[in-house]
């Protein structure tokens, strides 16, 4: 049994990855200022939903509202975008304490340019999680900051409790934000180092 010190070490994202593998949740949202959130104008679709907890209840920034599953597992969240994208970072908000067998405890992400060759790049298991999921895209290579794709597939494989439907109450996708200085390779993003990053 953990105590309640132990919780809290695991809270942050880096401390939860560190735990054998089983992320727990952190209560902030936080990212790296080089990030943004690149799924605002994507096509979101799910596999199945109660009427009136679908796509949107996933998306609008309400901790209190919760996308529920209905059907058979896998769960799936479908992510389309218009043209290939850069994504570094997938952020889920799942809630044990509330949700309990609801609650997902093994999730495969997979990436492709559509249904027909999706391929599956993380399978993270989650350990009675409260807040935020940080799960990164990253490669195994230091230099695999990103993956390149059209769409991703976030994917509910079990749930804690031998639960049968699933609860995610928001999802954000991150993304490396783009150089504010073309054919610049260096990003700076502090006003003073882009007043002299060109030759005027």
């Amino acid at each position: 049994m953990e105590s309640d010190g132990d919780e809290d070490a695991a809270a942050t994202p880096a401390a939860a990855a560190a735990a054998a593998g089983r992320l727990k949740g952190s209560p902030e949202l936080t990212v790296d200022a080089d990030m943004r959130e690149m799924a605002k104008t994507a096509a979101w679709s799910v596999s199945s939903c109660k009427a009136g907890n679908g796509v949107a209840a996933l998306r609008d920034d309400n901790l209190d509202t919760h996308w529920q599953s209905d059907g058979a597992q896998p769960h799936l969240v479908n992510i389309q975008f218009q043209k290939k994208v850069q994504l570094q970072l997938v952020v889920l908000y799942v809630d044990f304490k509330h949700d309990e067998s609801y609650t997902p405890s093994k999730i495969s992400i997979r990436a492709g340019d559509g249904f027909h060759n999706l391929k599956e790049i993380k399978t993270v298991e989650l350990a009675k999680p409260v807040g935020w999921v940080h799960i990164s895209l990253s490669g195994a290579d230091p230099r695999e900051t990103f993956i390149h794709t059209f769409m991703l597939q976030i994917a509910v494989l079990a749930n804690h409790l031998n639960g049968r439907d699933t609860h995610i109450r928001q999802i954000k996708i991150f993304g490396p934000r783009p150089n504010p200085v073309p054919h610049q390779p260096f990003h700076f993003i502090s006003r003073e180092f882009i007043t002299y990053s060109t030759i005027r």
